[in-house]
């Protein structure tokens, strides 16, 4: 009777053991629109480069440290935000031309695979700007430890780095890649929180 008793309490142990060795070590993260934004850089005429920036950007990180690859990122952007300091530029970029803000409000991200070690990662997922939805992939700095934030919510960061191209978003295509480069450079930093 007591072999049976302690069988049973020690099959209850190992099963309790495994279920908990089984559990994710994922935490899902918010996304801080305050603390977050993407910066972009094209060339122009060969000669120069045009910087600006959108920003309100928001959505959730889910990261596992022990298993990167389970890792997943979603995030939206605002398109009416796009600034790069000139007025006339920016009412361009806004139009139908570029991001047609009208009727594409949001540009949104949403990964297919992490892969690499904390601290460099390479996401890839699924870009959708202004209607059309092409893979990008980023190279990821971070995220970095986790710290106490203002307000005390625990807060890390990440800055994602990647190149697309203009054509293949049917982006802009008004203006030839001599009037402006086919490759947009873009970096996004987020602050994320729970």
């Amino acid at each position: 009777m007591n072999r049976r008793i302690f069988t049973t309490a020690l099959s209850a142990l190992l099963l309790t053991g495994v279920s908990a060795f089984a559990q994710s070590s994922a935490s899902t993260w918010t996304i801080d629109k305050n603390h977050s934004q993407v910066n972009f850089a094209i060339v122009h005429m060969g000669v120069s480069t045009v910087r600006g920036s959108i920003s309100g950007v928001t959505g959730t990180i889910v990261w596992d440290d022990k298993n990167p690859s389970k890792s997943s990122v979603e995030e939206t952007m605002d398109a009416t935000t796009v600034s790069t300091n000139n007025d006339n530029r920016d009412k361009d970029l806004k139009s139908p031309n570029f991001f047609n803000v009208e009727k594409f409000p949001t540009l949104t991200f949403k990964s297919t695979s992490v892969s690499g070690a904390n601290g460099k990662l390479q996401v890839v997922g699924d870009l959708t700007l202004a209607g059309v939805t092409k893979s990008v992939t980023l190279t990821v700095d971070g995220p970095t430890a986790p710290q106490k934030g203002m307000g005390g919510k625990t807060v890390i960061g990440l800055s994602g780095t990647g190149t697309l191209k203009r054509s293949d978003f049917n982006f802009g295509s008004k203006y030839a890649a001599p009037i402006l480069g086919d490759d947009v450079q873009f970096t996004i930093d987020v602050e994320a929180n729970k």
